[in-house]
């Protein structure tokens, strides 16, 4: 009797299990944040509340600011966002379900860095935060610049490298802070602000290039004449001057 391979099983349920106690670890974090403070927030602490050992800890986020930058860093379902946002198959729809994705980041970061601050974490510790934070945020989302440009509709006259930059830009934190907070807009008017802005950035329009790539019968389909009638047209000398050339 040939014996069933349950590998793939057993490693979709390490996964979860792994995931469950990241969860549990980062929100052990933020319940003590806010009932101890900064200074109450120890790794033992966030163990003995996790039902972890503290190695556990350690293992998976390396010190107290591991936890800190995850906290301050994306959501629980960060990386299952990003998924079905890079799922969609049309470039348009990825950047529109980024700029929802922004806007769900900084909804949450605003809450959390609020509570850093009111935790006791020191200016220096939360500056290098901010920095850490940006760092895993432009390398995140080079993935997204990656599908555009596979799909063929980056932006005429755009590097790879501009583009991630304008998009790092745009959805970064800073943007926010000066339209929902300062400004007072309301973040749904900032999340469609911000995907009209990407669009309009970053991807070229679906036509410049599906019609340089239509199949000639799909041509003479759509304009009612063969692709000869329209090669004559084209080769009309140009009118004399002083006279009206015909409308297209």
């Amino acid at each position: 009797m040939a014996r069933t391979n349950n590998r793939p099983y057993k490693s979709l349920v390490r996964r979860r299990q792994a995931d469950d106690t990241r969860r549990r670890i980062v929100e052990a974090g933020r319940q003590l944040l806010r009932s101890e403070g900064y200074a109450g927030m120890t790794i033992e602490a966030i163990a003995r509340r996790a039902e972890v050992s503290p190695q556990t800890v350690y293992a998976i986020f390396k010190s107290k600011t591991g936890v800190l930058l995850e906290l301050s860093t994306f959501g629980g379902d960060y990386e299952k966002v990003v998924q079905r946002a890079l799922s969609a198959r049309d470039p348009e729809t990825r950047l529109r379900f980024s700029a929802r994705i922004a806007r769900q980041i900084h909804d949450a970061q605003s809450a959390t860095f609020d509570l850093l601050r009111g935790a006791g974490v020191v200016a220096p510790e939360l500056a290098k935060l901010e920095e850490q934070r940006e760092c895993v945020r432009y390398e995140r989302q080079e993935t997204m610049i990656d599908s555009l440009r596979d799909a063929g509709r980056l932006k005429r006259g755009l590097d790879h490298r501009t583009a991630r930059d304008i998009f790092w830009m745009f959805t970064g934190r800073d943007v926010y802070r000066m339209l929902v907070r300062e400004r007072r807009w309301s973040p749904q008017k900032y999340e469609e602000w911000l995907a009209d802005t990407l669009v309009h950035s970053l991807l070229s329009p679906a036509g410049s290039r599906s019609a340089r790539r239509r199949p000639l019968h799909v041509l003479r389909h759509s304009t009612g004449k063969p692709a000869s009638s329209r090669q004559k047209s084209a080769a009309r000398p140009a009118p004399a001057s002083g006279q009206t050339p015909p409308r297209a």
